[in-house]
Parts: C-alpha cells; sequence; structure tokens
C-alpha cells in the first residue's frame, strides 16, 4: 500500500507538473482543467488540494484503528461467493500511517471473484491522498462502447466506480467520514454483485469510528 501512495503520487506529479506537451485531454484530467489556462490550472489545483487536506484530517495527528477492528467488518460471503482469505496489517514509513484489512471471495466451481479492501487512511492527507483518490476532487461522467466511469454519491459519502462490459471487470470506490476507503474490485461480476458487496459493509460502524485515534 505504501508502495502504491509514493508510485502514483511521483506519476501524478509528472503529469500535472512535468514538462513537454500533455497529451490528456482536458476531460480526462482530475477535476477537469482546462489545458488553454496555466494560472487558472495550477490555482484550481492549489484550491482543490487545501479543500482535500482540510477534508482528510485537518492538519491532525491521527492513530489509525487497528485492522483488526477493519477485518471484522468483512463478511463471511458474498452471493454465492465464499471467502477464501481474509488479512490485514499497518504500516507507518515516511510520515504515512494507514492500516487495511482485505478479503478474496471466489465462486466454487466457477470464475465469480471479488476483492474487498478497508483502509483507514490514518495521517494521509494533502498531496498523497490527492495522487492515489484523485476521484475525489472531481466529477466523472464518462461512458463508452465497451464500460464507463463516474462518481456518486453513497450513504452521503463520495463514491466511484468503473466497469468494463467486455470483459465484465470493474472497481468501486467509497470514501468513507473522509477517513476510510472501501475498494472493491470484480472479475467476471456485474456491478450489481460489487454493489450488494458493498452493501454488506458497516458504513455506520465505519463512520462512527472517524474520530479514533484523532489527536487533538
Amino acid at each position: 500500500m505504501i508502495k502504491r501512495f509514493l508510485i502514483t503520487f511521483s506519476i501524478s506529479l509528472f503529469i500535472l507538473f512535468g514538462c513537454g506537451e500533455n497529451k490528456q485531454t482536458p476531460e480526462n484530467q482530475p477535476g477537469n482543467f482546462e489545458s488553454g489556462d496555466s494560472k487558472g490550472n495550477l490555482e484550481n489545483l492549489a484550491e482543490n488540494m487545501k479543500n482535500l487536506s482540510e477534508s482528510f484530517n485537518e492538519g491532525k495527528k491521527v492513530n489509525p484503528v487497528d485492522f483488526r477492528d477493519l477485518k471484522a467488518l468483512l463478511p463471511e460471503q458474498i452471493g454465492t461467493m465464499k471467502r477464501t482469505n481474509a488479512s490485514g496489517e499497518k504500516t507507518a514509513a515516511m510520515g504515512i500511517n494507514i492500516s487495511k484489512a482485505e478479503a478474496d471471495y471466489k465462486e466454487e466451481g466457477g470464475d465469480k471473484r471479488i476483492d474487498v479492501q478497508i483502509t483507514d487512511l490514518g495521517s494521509v492527507s494533502g498531496l498523497t491522498a490527492f495522487a492515489a483518490y484523485g476521484w475525489y476532487v472531481a466529477e466523472i461522467d464518462k461512458e463508452t462502447e465497451d464500460g464507463y466511469e463516474r462518481t456518486f454519491t453513497y450513504k452521503g459519502n463520495k463514491g466511484y466506480e468503473k466497469y468494463n462490459n467486455k470483459h465484465k471487470d470493474g472497481d468501486l470506490s467509497v470514501l468513507v467520514a473522509k477517513r476510510f476507503v472501501v475498494e472493491i474490485n470484480g472479475n467476471n461480476v456485474t456491478m450489481d454483485e460489487m454493489k450488494a458487496a458493498l452493501d454488506m459493509i458497516d458504513i455506520g460502524k465505519l463512520e462512527g469510528m472517524k474520530d479514533f485515534g484523532v489527536e487533538k
């Protein structure tokens, strides 16, 4: 997870501030920045970063929830898919302090698979959070012949979903209480099945943990 944050962070900085021609179209850029106004781009980015940092932990030190408590929120079974593995860990490095729990679900004798991960972002904020979860400060609604991706609201929390109709796989993420991220990845399943997995996570209980470990 730490490597994921750092690698994504570096790539995002390169895309946003790197020299040379930026081949991304405006609709593909986080926050839908217009390429014709560099000053406006930077101002919009700075404002989004400021809001993101304030939204995540308001500059306070946060000790993450024990991964065992997160692990307890993972269901035993999702539809016809049984849990085949569950794990958790707490990681602290380079000022990043997080905990996570994850589980794999497979259909016996079939090819359906869903992976669920719950992460307490803990001390993650600002640029690092923006790099890993840029969709939080963007409004996305795209559709092609193969599939779609969009942001949405789930029980008052910002979310992001992406699905490929051709390959029948997708991703679903929700930022809960501006602290916890529930991520669901599916293969050979429908988006409805992934959303059913999301419904099995006790979002209310996660929201109840939002102040845990926050140092005044």
